[in-house]
């Protein structure tokens, strides 16, 4: 390989473009979580030490110990959220053949053929 083709091959390999939208994986998804509900529930406890060393001043405690209360009930819903669905965008009036529903017929099923009505009444 000359000079000149490894460097248009490493051109190459540095612009690479993504053709499709597809989300991370479940795996990438639940470890992002998992890491956000880790750091989360890893701040209360700062936050309740500082509270119990700042005791002297009572309002800095008590905000201390109020921010920390809600933090895991946060953390859990945090972690069990997913990230949001990318909206598609389409126009009005499209229609996607391959998800339509074939036209319907006219018949009616649940009535019965007039014959049958005729003998029935007498």
């Amino acid at each position: 390989m000359t000079t000149s083709e490894a460097g248009r091959a490493r051109g190459r390999r540095e612009q690479v473009s993504v053709i499709t939208a597809a989300e991370p994986s479940y795996d990438e998804q639940f470890r992002v979580r998992r890491r956000r509900y880790v750091i989360m529930m890893g701040m209360r406890i700062p936050f309740l030490i500082a509270a119990a060393l700042t005791y002297h001043t009572p309002w800095l405690a008590i905000s201390l110990i109020v921010i920390s209360i809600p933090l895991p009930w946060c953390a859990v819903l945090i972690a069990n959220d997913r990230p949001a669905r990318k909206r598609s965008v389409v126009a009005p009036g499209t229609v996607n053949h391959e998800r339509a529903l074939p036209p319907g017929g006219r018949e009616i099923v649940d009535e019965r053929p007039p014959a049958d009505r005729a003998g029935s009444a007498g």
